[in-house]
C-alpha cells in the first residue's frame, strides 16, 4: 500500500476530471485513506483541484474520521471545500454510524459487546466536544433507544442522572448503557466520569434498573467502567 501522503493516483486536477484511481469493489480495502477521500471528492460537482483539497483536508484534520467528524466551519475554512463537499462528507459519516449502530442492534447487547464498541468508536471517537449518549435496553438487552443526553464542550458534557432515568421509565426501558467520548483521545475515566455514573447507577436503583457499564471512547481507544471497576 502507498504512504498515506502519496497522492499520485489521486483524480487529476484538470478540468476534465479524468479520474486516474479506478478501484474494483474487490480493491476498495487495499486504498490508503488519501486515495479514497480523492475519490469522494471526485464526485462533487466543481472540486478543483481534487488532489490538493484531498491533501489540505488531510493535513489539517489528520484523519478521515477528524474531518467528517469536525464542526461544519472548521472544514469550511480549507480553500475549495464548500457547502457540496461538507454535505458529502457529513453524509458519508452518518451512513457509516447508521451501520455501526444496526449491527449493534439486531441481537442482544451483551452478546455483540464488540459491534457495541464499534459503534460507540464509530459514533464519537473523532467529535471535536464531548458528547454523552444513553443505550436504552429492552428485556432481552435489545437497543431500544440510542439518544443524545448532553452536548458539550471539548472537555465536559452535563448529565443529569434523573433525566437519564426518567426517560428510561418513559421508553419502558429495563437497562442503560452510558457512553461518552474524550476529545483529548485519551479514554481514561476522569474522577467526574466516575463520580457521575455511580449518581445515575443509584438513581437507577432506586427503579430496579441495571447500568451495565459507561463506556468511553476516545481515538486511542476505548474504556469500560464496569471493567474497571468502577461502577458503584
Amino acid at each position: 500500500m502507498r504512504p498515506l501522503t502519496d497522492i499520485s493516483s489521486c483524480p487529476s486536477s484538470s478540468p476534465t476530471r479524468p479520474r486516474t484511481v479506478e478501484p474494483t469493489l474487490s480493491g476498495l480495502e487495499s486504498l490508503a485513506d488519501l486515495e479514497l477521500l480523492c475519490l469522494v471528492l471526485d464526485r462533487v460537482p466543481g472540486v478543483i483541484p481534487v488532489r490538493t483539497l484531498a491533501s489540505d483536508l488531510m493535513d489539517r484534520f489528520g484523519s478521515l474520521g477528524a474531518i467528517a467528524a469536525a464542526d461544519v466551519p472548521e472544514p469550511a475554512r480549507v480553500q475549495g471545500a464548500g457547502p457540496a463537499v461538507i454535505m458529502e462528507l457529513k453524509l458519508l459519516r452518518q451512513l457509516a454510524t447508521r451501520l455501526a449502530r444496526h449491527a449493534a442492534s439486531g441481537r442482544p447487547v451483551l452478546s455483540s459487546w464488540e459491534a457495541l464498541r464499534a459503534y460507540a468508536v464509530t459514533a464519537l471517537a473523532h467529535l471535536p466536544r464531548e458528547q454523552f449518549r444513553a443505550l436504552y435496553l429492552d428485556r432481552r438487552n435489545r437497543l431500544v433507544r440510542d439518544e443524545l443526553v448532553a452536548d458539550g464542550s471539548v472537555d465536559h458534557a452535563p448529565v443529569y442522572p434523573r433525566e437519564v432515568v426518567r426517560r428510561a421509565l418513559e421508553l419502558s426501558a429495563s437497562a442503560i448503557i452510558l457512553i461518552h467520548n474524550h476529545p483529548s483521545g485519551d479514554p481514561s475515566p476522569s474522577r467526574a466520569d466516575i463520580e457521575m455514573t455511580k449518581k445515575v447507577v443509584a438513581a437507577a436503583r432506586v427503579f430496579d434498573l441495571p447500568v451495565h457499564d459507561h463506556l468511553i471512547v476516545g481515538r486511542a481507544g476505548t474504556a469500560s467502567l464496569r471493567s474497571l471497576g468502577l461502577m458503584s
